[in-house]
């Protein structure tokens, strides 16, 4: 049995500049620092960060008055933002660059006069903020097979945007339904899918011409983890998630096999190290990294924290 490392996997730009906020605005405040939802989706990195003194809650009245907040990577409605501010909290805004670059297209294009429709899942916290940019009408889509009831009567100008963590493969197949309907759709000058996630599957397109088993290490809740489980998956071969080593069965792994690890953005390299000892204690012999891209992303930290 071997095992070959994805490269790039793992903590992005975005999740090491969200994970930084929370730690730098203990030190510099002090606990507890209240931060509104799960900073990233990682249980080990929530988990870190409530014994620093992060507190985590889902409702800006749950936050004291006067006590600083932290909004997640995943981005805010602005009726959060309005809320906050009304409650004159001290805010600190974790959002993912690249989720704000999606919320300026979506006010810039409403602007414009545009209906927008927005390829994402519903109930991810991601989607929520993006729906809640503006007042002009948005529409959600899944998949592909939702174009067709898309109820978009009265609505001229019609442009799209996506959630930044979807499959690349999954949402080229709603783009295409969208543009085969509406030929006159407008899309993002750039994909709206990052970097990370993109790089992180196209790793894992190329880990699996190489190896048997894939296991991919990530929390339930990381919408990029799990992706990363399918595409796996689609391409044949036996593709497993874990959010740590403790759920690793030693069933998935045969004495020849070929093993391939990646990790989600939000999923920290500890984690990887610990599932890379598990499955070598079930007889793998040799750990190599793929070759692959290295990023050199980094985001810089809000004013009062840099």
């Amino acid at each position: 049995m071997n095992i070959i490392l994805a490269q790039p996997r793992g903590f992005c730009a975005g999740v090491d500049r969200a994970i930084a906020i929370v730690e730098k605005a203990l030190e510099k405040f002090g606990a507890p620092i209240y931060v509104r939802h799960e900073v990233v989706h990682n249980k080990f990195v929530i988990e870190d960060l409530k014994a620093k003194g992060a507190i985590f809650i889902e409702d800006l009245a749950d936050v004291p008055a006067g006590n600083t907040v932290i909004f997640s990577a995943h981005g805010v409605s602005q009726a959060v933002r309005s809320e906050a501010e009304a409650r004159g909290l001290s805010v600190f805004d974790a959002t993912c660059p690249l989720v704000t670059k999606v919320h300026l297209e979506v006010r810039r294009l409403q602007q414009q006069g545009f209906a927008i429709i927005m390829i994402g899942h519903k109930g991810h916290p991601e989607v929520e903020g993006t729906m809640g940019q503006g007042d002009g009408p948005m529409f959600l889509v899944e998949e592909a097979a939702d174009v067709a009831s898309l109820d978009v009567q009265g609505h001229a100008k019609l442009a799209y945007v996506t959630q930044t963590t979807l499959s690349v493969d999954d949402a080229q197949k709603v783009v295409d339904a969208l543009r085969a309907r509406f030929p006159d759709i407008v899309g993002p000058k750039k994909d709206d899918i990052c970097y990370a996630t993109q790089n992180r599957q196209d790793a894992v397109k190329q880990l699996a011409r190489d190896v048997d088993v894939l296991v991919v290490v990530g929390s339930p809740n990381s919408s990029n983890s799990n992706r990363l489980r399918e595409v796996g998956a689609s391409l044949g071969i036996a593709a497993y998630m874990v959010d740590n080593a403790g759920e690793l069965k030693a069933e998935w792994f045969t004495p020849e096999a070929r093993v391939g690890i990646t990790a989600g953005a939000s999923a920290p390299e500890i984690l990887v190290q610990q599932v890379v000892e598990r499955i070598q204690s079930y007889g793998a012999r040799s750990v190599a990294p793929m070759d692959g891209i290295e990023e050199n992303v980094v985001f810089s930290l809000p004013k009062g924290l840099a």
